[in-house]
């Protein structure tokens, strides 16, 4: 029989692998899970040597076919994927790198992925960008002034997003934007009597613009010995959240309003019990939100709420025993192994689908914005800033530590159920 890379096309093999790898990167994966994955890809359509470089702004790729070597050379993505788009496109990955896929009708299918229009309508997504606003007040601080503040910024954020869409080239304005418009309506709030937060109202708003998932996976990358890749994701994100601390800046100042007093904020008086209650509800408040806001595939409600609900009861308890910087360790110590689980084990959605969510609500991104706002009113406190490397090396840390104990487990687990089939076929040929 003819081998089967002797029937690939592997111009066709190239594209594909490109377009995934974009893919991939879109959905913000790491780049050395990109790396592994196209070259699961290409052994599955027979290409036994290839070799893959992924970095997030580029990938290189190169094949060995009957003629010799091929290479190709494809720049980063061009798009930020939605949760139903990354659900798709780690399906797609699955069936190619089992080689159920003919090549042709793959790049059709990617190609559609990325044109798929959102499962929920700009109304919904608002709703839901609101919601999801309102459930993190209810974590940080539930007072009615602050919760009704949310609803308020959360629907107007969320309205500019829906306004912004399918226009990444103005993804980096809008964020200062966004973080100008908050400030100044929260000032201007505070100017005219409004008992207002600022650090309690200024985040929740502004929290799908945190890039706390691009922080965590530029530290992992960075364990793992990915330099320019880690680097370049923390320079970026570093970036953003300089972006957003400038608009926070310029929104107060056009009230009359200086740096520091971004940072200022007068504890409220609020009932323990109340705000143990209240975390919970917004916690779950908050799944329901980013189900909506990202469009999360069908069916994966639940899962979110799972998985959301038991990393931040990690983290609580964790921060209670041992302190908050830490604490975001051990709630990636569960999320992390907790979608892989729900992946493989339940046939539920891809396990990026379920934790990314987790990283929206935990504390690198809105730590990180407030270590930058105190940067900017008194440069000579590093506190913040060690407070927020501290939390993002935690996260880092329980994401790298929660992968090894998944697969550990996984191999433990099928070494074990190997061994209970030999003893059950060596039994019925006793009997």
């Amino acid at each position: 029989m003819e081998p089967r890379a002797a029937r690939t096309d592997t111009n066709l093999l190239l594209e594909l692998m490109a377009r995934q790898g974009q893919a991939y990167l879109a959905s913000g994966e790491q780049t050395a899970l990109v790396e592994l994955f196209l070259q699961r890809i290409a052994t599955a359509y027979g290409m036994r040597r290839s070799r893959v470089v992924a970095f997030p702004t580029a990938i290189f790729i190169s094949v060995h076919d009957a003629t010799g070597e091929r290479v190709t050379l494809a720049e980063g993505p061009t798009q930020t994927l939605r949760l139903d788009q990354i659900a798709a496109v780690y399906t797609l990955g699955d069936e190619l790198k089992r080689g159920d896929v003919v090549l042709r009708h793959g790049l059709q299918r990617l190609a559609a992925i990325m044109k798929q229009p959102p499962r929920f309508g700009p109304i919904v997504v608002v709703a839901g960008h609101t919601i999801l606003t309102t459930g993190l007040a209810l974590v940080l601080m539930p007072t009615p002034v602050n919760l009704a503040t949310a609803v308020i910024l959360g629907a107007l954020i969320g309205l500019l997003k829906v306004l912004n869409r399918d226009r990444p080239i103005l993804a980096a304005p809008l964020s200062v934007v966004a973080a100008g418009l908050t400030s100044f309506l929260v000032f201007m709030g505070i100017r005219y009597g409004l008992p207002v937060n600022p650090e309690f109202a200024l985040v929740p708003p502004l929290v799908t613009f945190l890039p706390g998932a691009m922080l965590t996976f530029g530290m992992v990358e960075l364990a793992y010995g990915d330099m320019v890749s880690g680097s370049s994701r923390l320079l970026t994100g570093g970036v953003q959240l300089v972006l957003l601390a400038f608009g926070l800046a310029l929104g107060a100042a056009l009230v009359g309003y200086r740096p520091e007093d971004l940072a200022e904020a007068k504890p409220e008086a609020v009932l323990e019990s109340w705000r143990v209650v209240a975390a919970w509800m917004g916690v779950m408040v908050f799944a329901v939100g980013a189900y909506l806001t990202f469009s999360a595939p069908a069916g994966s409600l639940s899962w979110l709420l799972l998985v959301v609900g038991s990393t931040y009861a990690a983290q609580q308890v964790s921060a209670w025993l041992l302190g908050q910087e830490i604490s975001g360790f051990f709630g990636m110590l569960v999320a992390t192994p907790m979608g892989y689980l729900i992946q493989v084990r339940y046939k539920g959605p891809p396990s990026m689908v379920t934790f990314l969510p987790s990283f929206w609500l935990m504390v690198p991104g809105a730590l990180g914005l407030l270590s930058v706002k105190r940067m900017l009113s008194e440069p000579s406190e590093l506190d913040g800033i060690v407070s927020m490397f501290l939390a993002l090396a935690a996260i880092a840390l329980g994401t790298l530590v929660g992968a090894s104990l998944y697969r550990s487990l996984t191999e433990r687990y099928g070494w074990v159920a190997l061994q209970i089939g030999r003893v059950e076929r060596y039994l019925r040929r006793r009997s």
